[in-house]
């Protein structure tokens, strides 16, 4: 019985002062990300947008064919408003067909389908389908470039200008990995029906079958797209993502010296991604969060909750530590419109903040009667 004991209590000695094994163990900081080789990257969470292993993500680089994403995104944006349908016949220039570089093997004159050439595009990053989509689109290629100009703007990409929609080279045709990460994560978010065409293994067209240059979708049966680059200048260059047990991880890559290098880069920094970090959902969109007292109303209180699905990213292992903090006026009067921000939450961990999000009614809330509205006022002025 005594031995008994005495091997308990060893056991408890070793769990509770072993190196490693502690519970302050879990409050270790994340390991530095991998060494790739790459002039710039950027890996993110698409969810949140989170940040989850940095090196240069603002250094102004020639993005090569990552350029056409920024195409796509504009053609896409066109479909989705009408301006043009994915069986539009276009009739392919002479510029077209000469464009350099990798092509899809249109031939000038002839009339090609708006989603052929997508593909095109997109899966044999044809240069000759680049131009035509953007003479289609735009009239011109020049204006075209001004469009995705715009677009870029919008999406907040502050350190990118286009002058074409291939991204053959030109010194002021540029682009960031913090910008080309923005566009790729608006095209996942907004277009998922014409996303799913990056994960194309191979397309043929005029009796040519070519293969998708992004080998990570052989390698990785989680990566879904997105696409590939390269040219003397920018190095090779890829952008991957993947999808793993709900959570989805953006790599921008830049600049590498091999198109091996681009891809077992790419490959170590989304599994870093998703090893080391995990996303959660927080609040549904239109889930009660919490209830706000109002005044003068019809009733007493309003549910609140967020518009949208409310995500967070943490170090994995460390959800539980997320605090939620309430921030809401001392006094809200009626009315209150459905939609009406009343509050906001705030997230954080360790008291380093994760999101601000504002809270909203879910529900209307008009004014209350006369009789409600005195007895509120009273209560007030006495508070």
């Amino acid at each position: 019985m005594r031995q008994k004991s005495l091997i308990l209590l060893y056991f408890f000695v070793f769990f509770a002062f072993a190196p490693g094994l502690d519970a302050g163990a879990q409050d270790l900081p994340v390991p530095a990300p991998p060494v790739i080789g790459a002039k710039s990257y950027l890996v993110i969470d698409a969810s949140t947008g989170f940040e989850l292993a940095t090196l240069n993500p603002d250094e102004r680089l020639a993005p090569a064919s990552l350029t056409k994403l920024m195409s796509a995104y504009v053609v896409f944006t066109a479909l989705k408003e009408g301006r043009i349908r994915l069986e539009d016949e276009v009739t392919v220039s002479e510029k077209a067909w000469r464009t350099e570089g990798s092509r899809m093997f249109i031939e000038v004159g002839k009339q090609v389908p708006v989603q052929d050439l997508l593909l095109g595009m997109i899966v044999q990053s044809g240069n000759d389908a680049s131009v035509a989509l953007a003479e289609y689109v735009g009239g011109t290629e020049s204006v075209f470039a001004e469009m995705m100009n715009q677009r870029a703007a919008a999406l907040g990409m502050s350190s990118s200008h286009f002058m074409n929609a291939t991204g053959l080279p030109d010194d002021m045709h540029y682009s960031t990995a913090r910008d080309i990460a923005l566009v790729a994560k608006a095209i996942i978010a907004e277009f998922p029906d014409y996303y799913r065409w990056y994960s194309v293994r191979e397309y043929e067209y005029n009796g040519i079958t070519q293969k998708n240059r992004n080998s990570l979708l052989w390698r990785d049966p989680s990566v879904d797209g997105v696409k590939t680059g390269s040219t003397d200048d920018a190095g090779y260059c890829l952008v991957s993502s993947a999808m793993r047990d709900g959570m989805r991880v953006i790599a921008v890559v830049l600049g590498t010296a091999s198109a091996k290098a681009r891809i077992d880069g790419s490959q170590a920094l989304l599994n870093y991604g998703f090893r080391f970090y995990e996303t959660r959902l927080l609040y549904r969109a239109g889930e009660k969060v919490a209830d706000a007292r109002i005044w003068k109303s019809e009733r007493e209180t309003t549910p609140l909750g967020v518009s949208s699905d409310l995500y967070i990213t943490v170090p994995r292992g460390r959800f539980d530590e997320v605090e939620s903090v309430l921030n809401m006026p001392a006094v809200l009067v009626a009315p209150v419109a459905q939609g009406q921000p009343l509050a906001e939450l705030q997230v954080s961990l360790n008291g380093e903040t994760l999101v601000r999000e504002p809270l909203r009614a879910l529900e209307e809330n008009p004014n209350g009667s006369l009789w409600q509205r005195t007895v509120d006022g009273v209560q007030l002025w006495l508070e």
